[in-house]
């Protein structure tokens, strides 16, 4: 199912939940390798629902209707004989709020490696590393998690998805409550990351979506109407209606 450089190919998927709502309608996208995959759009076009199903979570909400294919390499995502925890290892997921464990900066870290079975010391510098907090958090590993700024508490989450190491993260709006100067810090660090990792990113407003995309596709209620490389589809759009979004006549 894979072709050429895709990590992940979508195919025809509709998404109805319990309460009547269609959430994805005939979508079909190509995710490519090490690049950074931006979804965006106005709210209730279904860019989080998107992530849920590519790990799953959506297995934990009421939907009523999952139609298509969706393909991790050769993995069959939607199919009930695959190994969910053994998916979510491969694609990690980061939310729009930070929540850290009220355990010490190391430990959120360690916790996840523990219950996963995976005994690697160093794992804990390197993921830190990665998501540009080992610095300044290097002489205080064992403080309280929470004592850290809402900005270093949402590269902690990363690191600790880092920490298992998958092949895709996931994330929704990781910034969204977050100063310019730790956005900055967090887009800074997805880009070095895109050189090992496949990211997927829903991004909390149209400049950040045109900064971060090497891909982007732009979704309104439920469809996906335009997909294409980030600097053609943010200075040249083909549909009237993502070029209205991104001049800001709505949203």
């Amino acid at each position: 199912m894979n072709k050429n450089n895709q990590k992940i190919t979508i195919q025809n998927l509709i998404l109805h939940y319990s309460d009547g709502t269609e959430s994805l309608q005939d979508i079909s996208l190509d995710i490519p390798a090490h690049a950074i995959t931006v979804i965006f759009g106005p709210a209730g076009g279904g860019k989080s629902s998107l992530l849920r199903v590519l790990n799953r979570l959506n297995d934990l909400v009421d939907v009523v209707k999952l139609e298509g294919e969706v393909y991790l390499d050769d993995l069959d995502v939607l199919s009930p004989k695959t190994d969910v925890i053994a998916l979510r290892r491969r694609v990690g997921m980061v939310f729009a709020r930070p929540v850290v464990l009220p355990m010490s900066i190391q430990e959120n870290i360690t916790y996840g490696l523990e219950i996963a079975g995976i005994k690697d010391d160093q794992r804990l510098e390197d993921s830190l590393e990665k998501a540009a907090l080992w610095e300044e958090v290097k002489d205080r590993l064992d403080d309280p998690a929470v004592t850290l700024s809402g900005g270093q508490q949402q590269r902690l989450c990363l690191a600790r998805v880092l920490a298992l190491e998958p092949e895709v993260i996931l994330l929704d709006e990781p910034t969204s409550g977050l100063d310019p100067i730790s956005t900055g810090k967090v887009e800074e660090s997805l880009q070095a990351l895109k050189e090992d990792y496949t990211i997927v990113l829903v991004p909390h407003s149209v400049q950040q979506a045109a900064r971060t995309a090497d891909y982007a596709a732009f979704f309104l209620q439920g469809k996906l109407i335009e997909y294409a490389p980030g600097n053609l589809l943010f200075t040249n759009p083909q549909d009237q209606r993502t070029q209205d979004y991104v001049e800001g006549r709505f949203g």
